[in-house]
């Protein structure tokens, strides 16, 4: 009826559905978010987003159920419509939970950038992508490596990854390792933080992006924002990185809201040339010149390394990557595969080995068979992980997480660790777009 606010779903997966109801729908009495849905990381469903960080049009909270129930929502609540707010999709993805919602009888909605992004007062660096796992946390390491050697503190503010307490998850600052502990990190979380405490910058992350950004601008004196999977800034840039990747050609246009990001970057970063085919650079940059091609493209080699010298040409080894990167980005391969390969060593199946939450995730993706995903959602899932390692025959264990493994794995083996850094090989310099920014 004329007059009565809105009824609203917003489907999400922890992040960036919260950063839209913050933006759009926070004390807005035109609207009343009925629920949040929950999807690609579990144990999501069944919390609420509480009323402490809901505002006071939502005193007990706001519930989060599982994306499967969107119809019966709908129907039940005669809700009038329904906001996909996650990223790292497919485009037909994308259209299914569209007609599904249509089909209910709801509208579909796309919440754009003009409105959710928020503006700084500082300089804004945002570096995105077109999928997880392209590399926009080395893009990003390489960034802020210029600014401090310019003298400038940087305040890199991470994408939300609130897997536990949302009201105190609100504002998390990370200088230290210790921060890490402090905040009960999952291993997602320290993938993505520890590489930037280790650089020496300050991470900010959490739940309430609107008092992060105050937080981060008291300190800091360029915001740089280093977003996760393959999502849109939460921040207004002044400059725009996106990194694509050749190892998935075509994928720059074919998920959301990669493809967005391909369209609004100012510099164009195409990744691991050194590991993709002529022909699949080809698809890239024609991908580009269709879609962006007034932006530059800087062309890099993803460089990869083990941390000490070790004999890998025949070695037994297990080698374990980043889960999201395996999972639902869709890589069959990741930054330890390539330096087994390349050692010569004989790499060991997983599969058959894995045990609970990990044997659950093969079954859900069956594509990373041949190499072990990083999983640690949980304290249960991370021991599941350990479980499984300790099980796989090997002589030596490869870390290719971003993060140093080894602190939370249990196992009496040898472990070496893979690092991996943005080496530019072709087109303008990168400095140049920084120091213009920051000027």
């Amino acid at each position: 009826m004329a007059g009565h606010p809105r009824k609203v779903v917003i489907v999400g997966a922890a992040g960036r559905d919260f950063h839209n109801f913050n933006c759009l729908y926070r004390d807005n009495d035109a609207f009343r978010v009925v629920a949040f849905t929950a999807a690609q990381i579990p144990d999501i469903a069944g919390r609420k987003y509480p009323a402490v960080l809901a505002g006071n049009l939502y005193p007990d909270g706001i519930p989060i159920v599982e994306e499967c129930e969107l119809e019966s929502l709908i129907r039940e609540h005669q809700i009038d419509d329904v906001v996909f707010s996650y990223s790292d999709v497919s485009h037909q993805t994308v259209m299914e939970i569209g007609e599904r919602a249509i089909a209910a009888g709801a509208n579909y909605v796309l919440a754009g950038s003009r409105d959710t992004e928020l503006v700084s007062k500082k300089p804004v660096i945002a570096v995105c992508a077109i999928r997880t796992g392209c590399g926009k946390s080395q893009t990003s390491r390489y960034i802020t490596d210029i600014l401090h050697k310019m003298g400038l503190k940087v305040a890199v503010i991470r994408h939300p990854m609130p897997y536990g307490d949302l009201a105190v998850q609100a504002v998390q600052r990370f200088a230290s390792y210790d921060d890490l502990a402090k905040h009960k990190c999952t291993i997602e979380e320290r993938e993505e933080y520890e590489p930037h405490i280790e650089a020496g910058s300050i991470v900010y992350a959490g739940v309430d992006y609107h008092a992060i950004l105050k937080a981060a601008e008291a300190e800091a004196d360029v915001i740089l924002w280093d977003g996760g999977n393959n999502d849109m800034p939460f921040y207004k840039p002044n400059l725009f990185v996106t990194v694509l990747d050749p190892l998935r050609p075509g994928h720059e246009v074919g998920y959301y809201p990669g493809m967005a990001n391909l369209l609004m970057a100012d510099v164009l970063v195409i990744n691991k040339i050194d590991s993709a085919t002529a022909e699949d650079l080809e698809v890239v940059k024609a991908s580009v010149a269709k879609w962006n091609p007034k932006a530059p493209i800087v062309e890099a080699e993803s460089v990869v390394s083990l941390d000490e010298q070790v004999e890998l040409k025949g070695t037994k080894v297990l080698v374990v990557e980043d889960g999201p990167t395996l999972t639902h980005g869709g890589m069959k391969i990741g930054a330890g595969w390539v330096v087994a390969k390349r050692g010569g060593a004989e790499i060991v199946e997983p599969l058959k080995y894995a045990v609970g939450s990990i044997k659950a995730t093969y079954e859900k993706y069956p594509h990373c068979a041949g190499i072990l995903p990083a999983m640690g959602y949980s304290e249960s899932q991370l021991a599941d992980l350990n479980a499984t390692v300790n099980k796989i025959p090997a002589d030596l264990i490869i870390v290719g997480t971003p993060i140093d493994l080894r602190k939370l794995l249990k196992d009496d083996r040898k472990m070496v660790r893979v690092r991996y850094d943005l080496k530019p090989v072709r087109g303008p310099e990168l400095a140049d777009f920084v120091k213009k920014v920051v000027a």
